[in-house]
C-alpha cells in the first residue's frame, strides 16, 4: 500500500445526518477535537426524509401530556420490546432538546398565541409532533448544520469508511477511502461515534436513498459489537408506488396526522376493517364522527389510520393482496375530501409539491396512490442507555444504527426526538472517553494494509461478477422472502441465496481505475449489504412469532417468552450467529406507567 492519507482526533463521527451532526456538537462542545467523516454529503441524510415533525412531550397542544405518556406510548408501540432506560431518558429529554433547536434557531410552526404547534401522529395519544409545515427533518438538518459549522468542527465529505481499527480490543480509529480519488484515508481516534443511518438499500422498494447500506451497522458488528432486534424492519405504510421511477419516495404520516384517509379501489375506508380487536369504534353515522370517537381501550383517540405503522402496513398489504387495491398496486390516501385546498398546501407544502412534480398529481384535488415501503431498522447496536456505549470499548452509536430504543416498531417523530436526545449523549460521553484514556491508542500498520489490500482486490480479477447484477438479486431476495410477511420456508430459501450471493460477491469486478468509480464503491458496499442481510433474515428466522414490524404468517400470535429476550447476533471467527439475550424488567412503577389506562 502507498502511503495513505492519515489525521488524528479525540473524536470521530462516522455519518452527518440529524444524530451525528447532534454528537459531534456535544463532543466538541467538551473540549474534544471532534471530526464529521460522511459518504456523502455534509447532511445528505435520511432525517432530511422525516417530515411530519419530531416528538416531545412539551404540552402545548394537549396541557395533560408529559413524558410519562410519551413514554407509556413508545413501550406499547415497541411491543414492550424497548430498552426502558432509552425510552425513559428519551421521553424525559426530549422537551429540551427540542427547544434548545429553537434556541439555535428553528422555526417551528406556532400556535396563534405563539407556542411551538404540534400535530398527531400514529401511535400517539396526544399531538406531540413539533413541525416545519412537512419540512421538518430538512429545518433541522439546517439548524444542526450551521451549529456544526459554527464550531469549527472539522468535516470530510465524501468519504466511505471500510473498516474500524483496533488496539487490542479498543477502538483506535477508521479507515476508508476518498470516493473521488480512490485514495486512502486513515483517521486515528481513541472514541468513534457510529451515526450511518439504516439499511434500507437492501431492499428493492425503499425510502432511503443510495448511502444506506448497513455500513455502521455491518461495522460495529466486524470490529466485535453486538447487534439486537434486526427483525424488526419498518415498512412505512405510505410511499409512492407510481410512476416506478419515484417508487418507495416517502409520504409523510403528516398527510394521516392533518386528516388524510385511506381508502381502497372502490373507496371504502378499509381501516375499519382491520382494527385489531383491541381497539373499537363507537357508533357513528359518519365518518367524521367515527374518527372523532374512534377509541382504544387505553383512552387515546385517533381515527384508525393513525394506528402504529406496522398494523397499517400489514392491513395496506392485505387489501391489496385480497384484489382490493390501486391499478397500480397500492391504494388510495385521500385528504383533498377532508380539507380544504389552502389547508393543504400551508400544511402539507412539501407533499404537494413532491405528487406535482414527480407524479402529475394535484392532492387537493385527487387522491394519492400509497403502498407500504421499506424505511427504518429498529434494530442496531447495542447501546448503554446512559452513554450509547457499544460493547467495544471506544465506539459509541446513536440515531437509527443503534438498537433497544423503539423495541418491535417505532412511533413517527421518535426518530427526530431520539437522535437529538443519544447523539447529545454520545458525543458527551465519547469526549469523555477520550479524555479518560491516556496513550494514544495505535492500529497496527498490519492492519491498514490488510484492508486496503481487500478494498482493490476487485480490480485484480480480469473477469468475475458484476457487482451491479449481485445488488439486483439481493434486494429481489429481501423484498420477497423477508419482506413484510415472513415464514421459516422464506426465510431459509433466503439465508441460501445470501449466501450464494456471499461468495459470489468475493468475485465481483471494477474496472477501470479507483478514479471515482461507481462500479467499485458498490463492490465494496456489497460487504455490509450482504451482512446485514444476512443478520437481519438470521434474527427473523430465530424470533418464532409475530410482534410489532416482524410478522410471522406461521407464527401468527405474540409469544410471551419472546416477550422477554432480545435477539442478538455476534461474530465467532468472522461468521455471524444468533443468540439471546434476556430484557432488563421493567420497574414496577413505570410498569404501572404503561398498564394504566
Amino acid at each position: 500500500m502507498a502511503d495513505h492519507e492519515v489525521h488524528e482526533f479525540d473524536v470521530i463521527v462516522i455519518g452527518a445526518g440529524g444524530a451525528g451532526l447532534r454528537a459531534a456538537i456535544e463532543a466538541r462542545a467538551q473540549g474534544a477535537k471532534t471530526a464529521i467523516v460522511c459518504k456523502s454529503l455534509l447532511g445528505k441524510a435520511h432525517t432530511v426524509m422525516a417530515e411530519g415533525g419530531v416528538a416531545a412531550a412539551l404540552g402545548t397542544v394537549y396541557p395533560e401530556d408529559n413524558w410519562k405518556v410519551h413514554f407509556r406510548d413508545t413501550m406499547r408501540g415497541g411491543k414492550m420490546l424497548n430498552n426502558w432506560r432509552l425510552a425513559q431518558i428519551h421521553a424525559q429529554e426530549a422537551p429540551e432538546r427540542v427547544l434548545e433547536l429553537e434556541e439555535w434557531g428553528a422555526l417551528w410552526d406556532r400556535t396563534e398565541d405563539g407556542r411551538v404547534l404540534q400535530r398527531d401522529f400514529g401511535g400517539h395519544r396526544y399531538a406531540r409532533l413539533a413541525h416545519v409545515g412537512d419540512r421538518t427533518g430538512l429545518e433541522m438538518i439546517r439548524i444542526l448544520q450551521h451549529k456544526a459549522v459554527s464550531m469549527d468542527i472539522a468535516v470530510f465529505m465524501e468519504c466511505t469508511i471500510v473498516r474500524l481499527l483496533k488496539d487490542g480490543d479498543r477502538i483506535a480509529g477508521a479507515f476508508g477511502y476518498w470516493r473521488e480519488s480512490g485514495k486512502f484515508v486513515e483517521f486515528k481516534a481513541p472514541a468513534v461515534v457510529l451515526a450511518t443511518g439504516g439499511i434500507g438499500k437492501a431492499y428493492k422498494i425503499t425510502s432511503n436513498s443510495w448511502e444506506y447500506t448497513g455500513d455502521g451497522h455491518a461495522l460495529g458488528l466486524w470490529a466485535g459489537a453486538d447487534l439486537i432486534d434486526m427483525e424488526f424492519v419498518q415498512f412505512h405504510p405510505t410511499g409512492m408506488v407510481w410512476p416506478p421511477s419515484v417508487m418507495g419516495i416517502l409520504v409523510t404520516e403528516g398527510v394521516r396526522g392533518d386528516g388524510g384517509i385511506l381508502r381502497n379501489e372502490s373507496g371504502e375506508r378499509f381501516m375499519f376493517r382491520c382494527i385489531p380487536e383491541m381497539f373499537k369504534a363507537e357508533t357513528a353515522d359518519t365518518e367524521e364522527e367515527a374518527d372523532r370517537w374512534f377509541t382504544d381501550r387505553k383512552g387515546a383517540r385517533r381515527p384508525p389510520d393513525l394506528l402504529p405503522r406496522d398494523e397499517v402496513a400489514r392491513a395496506i398489504v392485505a387489501e391489496i393482496k385480497e384484489g382490493r387495491g390501486t391499478p397500480h398496486g397500492g391504494v388510495y390516501l385521500d385528504i383533498a375530501s377532508r380539507r380544504d385546498p389552502d389547508y393543504i398546501t400551508r400544511r402539507l407544502p412539501g407533499m404537494y409539491h413532491q405528487f406535482k412534480e414527480l407524479a402529475d398529481v394535484d392532492i387537493t384535488k385527487e387522491p394519492m396512490e400509497i403502498g407500504p415501503t421499506c424505511h427504518y431498522v429498529m434494530g442496531g447496536l447495542k447501546v448503554d442507555a446512559e452513554t450509547a456505549a457499544a460493547t467495544v470499548p471506544g465506539l459509541f452509536a446513536a440515531g437509527e444504527v443503534a438498537g433497544g430504543m423503539h423495541g418491535a416498531n417505532r412511533l413517527g417523530g421518535n426518530s427526530l426526538s431520539d437522535l437529538l436526545v443519544f447523539g447529545r449523549r454520545a458525543g458527551l460521553h465519547g469526549a469523555g472517553y477520550a479524555r479518560s484514556i491516556g496513550a494514544r491508542l495505535e492500529a497496527t500498520s498490519d492492519q491498514c494494509e490488510e484492508i486496503a489490500r481487500d478494498a482493490v482486490r476487485p480490480f485484480d480479477r480480469s473477469e468475475g461478477e458484476n457487482p451491479y447484477g449481485i445488488q439486483k438479486e439481493l434486494q429481489d431476495t429481501m423484498q420477497t422472502l423477508v419482506g413484510i410477511i415472513r415464514t421459516e420456508e422464506e426465510l431459509l430459501k433466503a439465508l441460501d441465496r445470501l449466501g450464494e450471493l456471499k461468495e459470489r460477491a468475493t468475485h465481483a469486478v471494477a474496472e477501470g481505475n479507483r478514479l471515482y468509480n461507481p462500479g467499485w464503491h458498490l463492490a465494496l458496499d456489497l460487504k455490509s449489504l450482504l451482512t446485514v442481510s444476512e443478520v437481519t433474515a438470521l434474527a427473523a428466522l430465530e424470533r418464532k412469532e409475530s410482534r410489532g414490524a416482524q410478522t410471522r404468517d406461521d407464527y401468527p400470535k405474540m409469544d410471551p417468552e419472546f416477550g422477554k429476550v432480545n435477539v442478538v447476533i455476534r461474530t465467532k471467527d468472522g461468521e455471524p450467529y444468533v443468540d439471546q439475550a434476556p430484557l432488563e424488567p421493567l420497574p414496577q412503577d413505570l410498569r404501572e406507567l404503561v398498564e394504566a389506562t
